[in-house]
């Protein structure tokens, strides 16, 4: 390595927006709802730079205000570019501050862009014999590339870096000398910084003509050589190729000084920084942080100052602590701990895996389970449906970075004789359970007659509490938390598909190491999340109502619902009939057959053919838009748009539940189980999959026929459905304290009607079907932030009468209103929402300047509370409701739960006890201002029962 001091000059915004996008699909947001992917891509990129490269020498360089000089020359320049986002908004005085603690010289100057302040040092550096790495990922920066001018380029992201000097410049942009690429980007422009180029010149042909003519200029000058088309564009262009080179160069004199003392890396203030990143919830990024600069001694100051203690990183291999500035000048060759761009894996780090052998092992390993109080279990199973999958092994883990994996045997009776060793810790009330999804592992583990007893602790549901709108597999929450990454399955069994291996090909060596590392992983999670929970105030909300439910459902689930498949059949065959009528009454008023199924088709019939519309609206591939939106508002004047949303409908019905429910029928139980979820919804409602039972359409009366489907268990249970009446209007009625409507519900009025009577100024008695209608549409509208424009589409009402009804419903109801006002206003004061039981929703676009995007975040800041309090207040009915079956020892079971309905298979003989039970349960939930009200009713199938 050359002796010369070396200067790192990093460009500032590029990491950021880096650092940001890198996230984009999972962005890490805090409990105080700040977006901050943008600081912990920033930062994790500047920490690796750092600890691979240790520079004597570094700055920062933003940039500020955009390039006058350039604006100047070239108004149309960067003019193209979006908004910037608003989490990188938030990010840059974040990031202002951590640098400022760090000690870490910002250089700034406005009126010049970052990659000016970088050219002009760079270049004053290598004067006074310094070697200067640009860090960035632009490539415009190769223009500046010398005998001691390097770019430090980041690879793809996990790929660390690569360097580039005159030899790569040359290869990668085929030139002779680095100044040369301001010449190829003048030729063939810049997209994202609007730079025109010249016309018809791409990569290849910019490079063709730096070879034969060198530069724009010798070109320019030899446009007498070129043929056709391409000299005519060039010729009447070359205005526009000088100035496009002059845009695309970086200038070199900016008023920015290089004084070396100034940019001397110094040890940065450790307690300030550490502040900073616990205000932002950076935890892994203190460690980072901590083992990058601190002392051993200053290591053991800010551990001990912490105030939420974090799961002990696995020893990895090579990412043991050093000191960059111990007083020694001790220059360590160990590896730097990875960073977010370079995570921990099973090979880079420390552990110990142990597969359990039968006999004496397994006695051993059984008691010193026992004598544990918190364990962390994970099933590996023969498939993904816990109703046939069977037990392959079990992994366990209660230490960080060891575990113990129990490999089962394929013969069911051999391996219910093993898991009747395991019963006791199963089944003990005095030792914590610990898993990633438990309610699989309770579904497998019940199908061996074990009940997984005592207190559960679910890292999925931990991190849907913490952080509702992130994704929650463990893969995620390993390399959000943990900065690791799992060995994947695929990486076992393969791909899905034909191929795919069985668990049970995989060799037991490598089933120890995956499944282990499982348990491990989210042992480590549970140690994060624990305090997390307290942090986030939502330990009652995870313990009192999560955790109990997660049982309630692995329950139902298990119990599934009986189908009537007979009864599909034959409403397939009337379906069929249906959409044929259908399909000829639109081919008559089209005066055509098409494919009524292709947008295209469609579009072209109902806007060229039939000119429905003067100005149809186009996607933008093109073709006419004929999504539900744009038809529905349509539909009243059309016939044939009104047929084609009939035959939508009825085909979609078909399709997803009459043809699709008879084939997801359990040959092994011979009924349907579905899968409810509850980390996807983050308002708290529950979602129900394979199928989903909770989009059966219920306003056609096809679509209620399909209900007619789920029928009792036999002749000696009927269907019970109990259904909550108008729960989100008793809560907003509630939560905004708008007495009129409160005493409309304890006089148990009918609240539309009512409302009705109020906005229409007519006696109660006097009210329309119309006028009810439309005060319905207003009352739910209300709660989901409806505008004139929407009720209209909605009613039968002008946008005019739409926009009056309104106001005279906020005139009616003023409480109401300020209750709305008031929930904006504490949402972009703390950046979230809560429930009646501090359920949390974050708005991170709360304070967003993009009007649409500040509108949707206001709009749930109104509905979220409401919509998941109801959530929150059946959740804990179902509790209840599945505590008391249980202690009484009642055949009838809980089946399915749908919005704000349950629906029961009830044995005969215990059906008024149970009426009377399942109401006051869920009437009891919660205690609100006004009464909840339950409607219920009986029948030989859900549809009667409804």
């Amino acid at each position: 390595m050359s002796d010369k001091k070396r200067l790192f000059l990093v460009d500032a915004y590029a990491l950021i927006f880096r650092g940001y996008y890198a996230f984009i699909k999972n962005p890490r947001i805090n409990s105080k709802g700040t977006d901050t992917s943008a600081i912990m891509g920033f930062m994790n990129s500047l920490l690796d730079v750092i600890k691979r490269e240790r520079p004597d020498h570094l700055a920062v360089c933003f940039d500020k205000g955009g390039s006058a000089d350039r604006v100047e020359m070239f108004e149309e320049y960067k003019a193209n570019r979006d908004e910037t986002p608003e989490g990188i908004k938030v990010a840059v005085p974040y990031i202002l501050e951590i640098l400022k603690a760090m000690h870490i010289p910002i250089m700034v100057k406005e009126g010049f862009e970052a990659d000016d302040v970088i050219g002009t040092l760079a270049k004053q550096a290598e004067k006074e014999g310094y070697q200067t790495f640009m860090v960035t990922p632009d490539k415009d920066f190769a223009q500046l590339v010398s005998e001691n001018i390097f770019m430090y380029r980041p690879k793809s992201f996990g790929g660390g870096y690569e360097v580039w000097g005159i030899p790569e410049v040359q290869k990668k942009f085929e030139v002779e000398r680095p100044e040369q690429v301001i010449d190829f980007l003048g030729m063939m422009g810049d997209a994202s910084d609007n730079i025109p180029g010249l016309p018809g010149v791409g990569e290849k042909t910019a490079k063709k003509f730096i070879k034969a003519y060198g530069s724009m200029e010798g070109l320019l000058e030899n446009t007498h050589e070129l043929k056709g088309k391409m000299k005519e564009k060039i010729e009447a262009s070359k205005e526009l190729g000088i100035l496009s080179k002059k845009l695309a160069t970086i200038m070199l004199d900016v008023p920015v000084e290089f004084n070396a003392k100034d940019f001397e890396m110094e040890q940065p203030d450790i307690p300030k920084v550490t502040e900073i990143f616990q205000e932002l919830e950076f935890r892994r990024l203190i460690d980072n942080f901590v083992k990058t600069f601190a002392t051993e001694a200053e290591t053991a100051a800010i551990e001990t100052s912490k105030t939420n203690d974090k799961p002990k990183a696995t020893d990895s291999a090579g990412a043991g602590q050093f000191s960059l500035f111990g007083a020694s000048g001790d220059d360590t060759t160990e590896s730097p701990s990875p960073t977010e761009f370079s995570r921990q894996t099973a090979e880079t780090t420390s552990h110990f895996y142990q597969s359990i052998a039968p006999g004496m092992a397994t006695k051993l390993f059984i008691t010193n389970l026992m004598n544990q109080k918190s364990v962390c279990f994970d099933t590996e199973t023969t498939g993904l449906n816990s109703l046939t999958a069977e037990l392959v092994g079990i992994a366990f883990s209660w230490e960080v970075g060891k575990g113990f994996y129990l490999p089962f045997p394929e013969k069911k009776e051999d391996a219910q004789e093993l898991i009747e060793i395991l019963r006791p810790f199963f089944e003990s009330e005095t030792i914590e359970k610990v898993g990633q999804n438990l309610k699989y592992d309770i579904k497998v583990l019940a199908k061996y007659n074990i009940t997984v007893k005592g207190k559960l602790f679910d890292t999925m549901l931990a991190h849907y509490l913490i952080n509702p709108d992130m994704r929650h597999n463990m893969d995620i929450l390993a390399e959000t938390y943990l900065n690791y990454t799992p060995t994947s399955i695929e990486a076992l069994i393969g791909k899905k598909g034909k191929n795919q291996k069985n668990m049970r090909d995989v060799s037991l060596e490598i089933q120890t190491e995956y499944a282990v590392e499982d348990a491990d992983i989210t042992w480590q999670l549970k140690e994060h999340f624990q305090n997390e929970l307290g942090a986030a105030n939502t330990q009652k909300l995870f313990d009192e109502i999560e955790i109990p439910l997660l049982r309630v459902l692995a329950a139902m689930e298990l119990e599934g619902i009986n189908l009537d498949t007979d009864f599909l059949n034959s409403l397939a065959d009337q379906l069929n009939k249906d959409i044929a009528d259908l399909e000829k009454k639109i081919y008559a008023e089209a005066d055509e057959e098409f494919n009524i199924a292709s947008p295209k088709q469609l579009g072209i019939i109902l806007f060229e053919k039939l000119k429905l519309v003067d100005k149809p609206k186009k996607t933008k591939t093109g073709q006419y838009a004929t999504g539900e939106d744009i038809l529905s508002y349509l539909a009243k004047d059309h016939e044939i748009i009104q047929n084609i949303l009939e035959y939508r409908g009825l085909a979609k019905l078909k399709s997803t539940y009459v043809d699709a429910l008879p084939l997801q029928v359990e040959p092994a139980t011979d009924r349907v189980h579905t899968d409810y979820m509850q980390t996807v919804a983050a308002t708290g409602r529950l979602s129900s999959n394979n199928p989903n039972l909770q989009n059966i359409p219920i306003r056609t009366e096809r679509g209620r026929q399909v209900r007619k489907a789920f029928i009792p268990r036999n002749s000696d249970y009927t269907l019970l459905a109990a259904d909550y009446s108008q729960i989100e209007l008793r809560i907003i009625a509630a939560l905004s304290e708008e007495e009129t409507m409160i005493e409309a519900f304890k006089n148990g009025e009918d609240i539309h009607a009512s409302t009705a009577s109020k906005v229409f100024n007519v006696p109660l008695d006097e009210v329309t079907r119309e006028q009810r209608s439309n005060a319905k549409t207003v009352n739910f509208g209300i709660i989901y932030g409806v505008s004139a424009f929407g009720l209209s589409n909605q009613t039968d009402l002008s946008r005019s009468e739409s926009k009056e009804l309104i106001e005279t419903y906020y005139e009616t109801y003023p409480k109401l209103k300020s209750y709305i006002g008031k929930q904006v206003d504490f949402a972009r004061d703390n950046g979230y929402v809560q429930t009646v039981l501090g359920r949390r929703r974050y708005l991170k676009d709360i304070n967003s300047r993009n009007a649409i995007v500040r509108g949707g975040a206001e709009r749930n800041a109104v509905n979220a509370p409401i919509q998941g309090s109801a959530a929150d207040i059946i959740k804990i009915a179902m509790i209840s409701i599945f505590n008391k079956l249980n202690e009484g020892n009642y055949k009838t079971k809980m089946l399915l739960q749908v919005h704000d309905e349950l629906v029961f298979d009830v044995y005969k003989p215990e059906l008024e006890e149970i009426k009377k039970m399942v109401k006051t349960e869920m009437e009891s939930a919660f205690t609100l201002t006004v009464p909840l009200d339950v409607d219920m009713d009986i029948g030989d199938n859900w549809l009667e029962a409804h």
